[in-house]
């Protein structure tokens, strides 16, 4: 399925769990993968496996909390491989807990990595967006927001809510200029859910209970092909929306 052939995607967080399992959906369907993060060894060995796909991957190190740095990230990618058609804003630096024990250093660290990081990143791509034909962004963002109970979620479900809103203002505003713009909130096997899952049988098992599908959403199969069928030629209709990929467990 080469239906991205010919395309560059931007996914940041791509060296490792929901950000790999994107990038190597999309380079899956045939586009070039910028793969942006903090940490260099993990970015080259997601290069690797986009590659032997037969894609350009390229590594670029970046900590989206520096938002200064962004705009000559986003340029470095579009000078090295020629343009932009897609951004995936995935990475993200944030803390659970309630919220007295949230200090004003740990509250901050969310919205720098969230809305802060994404809106520099969408504001330096958008130019590049706007030259293509079919360019689309995705936000992520989380079912913490729908919580019938946020306790221990309220930082990350305030981060999350602000990129959900820049994701529907963004659909709103450049949609004249060709660019969708959609948010996910998944339900992933990241590296972190896989270690609680393997501590804590009991209340593992209590919470897939929650999951109509039974089960935590694999992150390329499940999670990336879903960012897949956003960014492709099917959903060309579709911008402003927020899908839940988590097997039906939050009411959105």
């Amino acid at each position: 399925m080469a239906t991205l052939q010919g395309k560059v995607a931007l996914v940041t967080g791509a060296g490792q769990g929901v950000g790999q399992g994107i990038a190597l959906a999309l380079a899956g369907a045939g586009a070039d993968i910028a793969v942006v993060g903090r940490t260099a060894g993990k970015l080259e060995t997601t290069c690797a496996r986009l590659r032997a796909l037969g894609v350009k991957a390229e590594p670029f190190t970046c900590d989206v909390s520096d938002t200064d740095a962004i705009p000559t990230v986003v340029g470095q990618v579009a000078d090295t491989f020629g343009g932009l058609d897609i951004l995936v804003n995935n990475a993200y630096t944030g803390v659970l807990g309630s919220l007295l024990s949230m200090d004003d250093e740990k509250f901050r660290r969310g919205f720098e990595s969230g809305p802060f990081a994404t809106f520099a990143f969408m504001k330096a791509a958008h130019p590049f967006l706007a030259q293509r034909a079919g360019s689309s962004i995705v936000n992520l963002v989380t079912s913490a927001m729908v919580r019938w109970d946020q306790s221990g979620y309220g930082a990350y479900a305030a981060a999350k809510v602000s990129v959900q809103s820049l994701t529907r203002t963004a659909a709103s505003e450049w949609g004249k200029d060709g660019i969708r713009v959609n948010c996910i909130a998944p339900l992933a096997l990241s590296t972190g859910l896989a270690g609680w899952i393997e501590a804590r049988p009991e209340e593992a098992a209590a919470f897939l209970d929650t999951v109509p599908l039974g089960r935590v959403g694999d992150c390329e199969d499940d999670i990336g092909r879903g960012v897949l069928m956003l960014v492709g030629p099917d959903a060309h209709y579709l911008t402003g929306a927020t899908i839940p990929l988590d097997g039906g467990q939050a009411r959105f």
